[in-house]
């Protein structure tokens, strides 16, 4: 990793400065304008009739089997398990062993965060994939009228919304149903922080730190090229196979993600005078607004590179397998 040494960033003068305002509106208005994209699009919702409200708990329900069900019918859930506990535990061991090379401080870095981050996802979609297994075991052996609540996913199938009407109503099912759309949910929004900021590091780290930036006798270790590859790919894979939408206002928690572990840098620094992670962050740099600036507008083309791959996948599977696709567009 890099080290790079710095001014003193305890002192008043490091931070009362132009470039520090320039750099703090360039992180804090994203930030800003982030969280109202949030409240507006997935803020509390107020429903004003009964009707109103069955639809958002059928709209809940299809949410909730996006997180465990294939892109196509004919892959079966468990191969969507069996993938994601391999790649689970492939990123686990691999987080492990960082930790025991390096120690508790690699998580200074982004990469490691966004690493972690998606560990996490891997690990929550394995249960949440256990959890579909079971239901859709559970609906295959009997008939719609046996089902309950619980009916395979035929997205746009009319006739399953009319059936899902008379079926939502106890209040049982509808705590039930709201608990699961909640983890559904958030798993979603990790999936999407995820495809963000996986582009982004490995971005960065590929084509501005590694061939700009190397120090001499920089060690290009397996486990570096591996924390800046594995999840990236293991992300695409499982992009293929799930069934999650990827809508683009939820690039919001991806620029919410990042500006958090900038201001967890600088209150660090604030405190601490120690070396900068990247040196793009280093607010001593008379370049460095314009660095900040540029790392700010990263976020929109490397979600964009996810976007595309996502409706790449729309366009070839929908084309291809018209009949078994399940995934909305």
């Amino acid at each position: 990793m890099l080290l790079v040494e710095t001014a003193d960033t305890t002192t008043l003068s490091y931070w009362m400065n132009w470039r520090v305002l320039l750099c703090t509106i360039w992180v804090l208005t994203p930030m800003i304008v982030a969280a109202f994209i949030i409240w507006k699009y997935e803020g509390p919702k107020h429903p004003k009739s009964e009707r109103e409200e069955t639809e958002q708990d059928i709209d809940r329900f299809f949410s909730v089997e996006k997180a465990w069900r294939p892109c196509l019918e004919e892959i079966h859930p468990c191969w969507l398990l069996a993938f994601r506990i391999i790649s689970f535990c492939f990123l686990l061991a691999t987080l492990i062993g960082e930790v025991v090379i390096h120690g508790g401080g690699m998580f200074f870095y982004y990469t490691q965060w966004t690493f972690t981050l998606v560990t996490i996802y891997f690990g929550f979609g394995s249960l949440l994939s256990i959890y579909g297994c079971y239901q859709y075991d559970k609906m295959s052996g009997v008939t719609d009228s046996e089902q309950g609540s619980y009916m395979p996913l035929l997205y746009g199938d009319g006739i399953n919304k009319s059936r899902m009407r008379k079926t939502l109503g106890s209040p049982e099912e509808n705590s039930l149903l709201q608990t699961e759309a909640i983890w559904s949910h958030l798993f979603q929004v990790i999936f999407q922080i995820n495809a963000g900021a996986v582009m982004l590091t490995d971005c960065i780290y590929w084509f501005i730190i590694f061939p700009f930036l190397t120090i001499k006798d920089y060690n290009m270790s397996f486990m570096t090229v591996n924390m800046h590859t594995l999840n990236a790919v293991l992300l695409l894979c499982d992009t293929a196979l799930n069934c999650l939408p990827f809508p683009w206002f939820r690039i919001a928690y991806f620029v919410l993600w990042t500006g958090i572990f900038v201001i967890f840098q600088w209150i660090i620094h604030a405190c601490v005078s120690i070396w900068w992670p990247y040196p793009f962050l280093d607010l001593s740099s008379p370049f460095a607004p314009l660095w900040y600036l540029a790392v700010a507008l990263m976020h929109i083309p490397c979600y964009a590179i996810f976007a595309l791959v996502v409706e790449i996948k729309h366009n070839l599977l929908s084309k291809w397998f018209p009949q078994s696709y399940q995934c909305l567009r």
